[in-house]
């Protein structure tokens, strides 16, 4: 493992008995459990960010798409390089 610091944290007594029980039952330690707990909520949190980072670009190609159909033919260019500027960035 990388190097450690050593942190001190409060908890209300009805949450340490629960990460208490659960240590005991997986027979680990409250540093492993605390360590697994926050590695899973930064990786969820992570996902979310990327979720929602995805409906806003849905919603703006969308919205381009409407546009580019709505105009046809007659295609502004600027409208048109940005919406391949925007596709690239997608992958």
């Amino acid at each position: 493992m990388a190097e450690s610091k050593r942190i001190m944290i409060s908890l209300p007594n009805t949450l340490l008995e629960e990460v208490d029980n659960i240590v005991a039952i997986e027979k680990r330690n409250r540093s492993e459990f605390i360590r697994e707990a926050m590695k899973l909520y930064i990786r969820e949190r992570r996902k979310i960010q990327i979720r929602e980072s995805m409906k806003k670009g849905y919603r703006e190609m969308g919205a381009m798409n409407l546009t580019l159909s709505e105009v046809g033919l007659d295609i502004d260019m600027d409208v048109l390089s940005n919406y391949e500027a925007k596709l690239a960035e997608c992958e």
